[in-house]
């Protein structure tokens, strides 16, 4: 296969304001504004082609709820520890701090302001 699997992510909010206060202040990142029609979609920082990753966004669509999915999104960090500690500042709850997952690094795991499940993943 020449391409990632996955090509892109939604996480669904129903209050973008506080979602995206939320992601830029837990990774220290701009979101950007994708589109002026149709769901609200505010855009993690592009991503960067000749890396591993995909990219994606917040979405904000009526009938769409936030939380209690069954889908989990994991962001790359150079140490996810330190996101991590940023994430109840940023009116998150840590559902569980930096553990190790073996020769596959480590991760954490919360939840955002909109109760949507997150992990954040490291080497170190």
């Amino acid at each position: 296969m020449t391409r990632n699997m996955i090509g892109w992510f939604e996480i669904y909010v129903q209050d973008m304001k506080r979602a995206k206060a939320f992601y830029e202040r837990v990774f220290e990142v701009k979101l950007d504004l994708l589109n002026e029609s149709g769901p609200e979609l505010w855009a993690f920082p592009p991503a960067v082609t000749d890396k591993y990753g995909a990219s994606g966004a917040l979405a904000r669509m009526e009938g769409m709820a936030s939380g209690g999915n069954s889908t989990v999104v994991y962001f790359s960090c150079a140490d996810c520890a330190v996101e991590a500690e940023r994430v109840i500042d940023a009116g998150g709850k840590l559902l569980k701090e930096k553990f190790s997952i073996g020769r596959y690094g480590y991760a954490a795991l919360g939840f955002d302001t909109e109760g949507n499940l997150f992990g954040l993943h490291s080497m170190q």
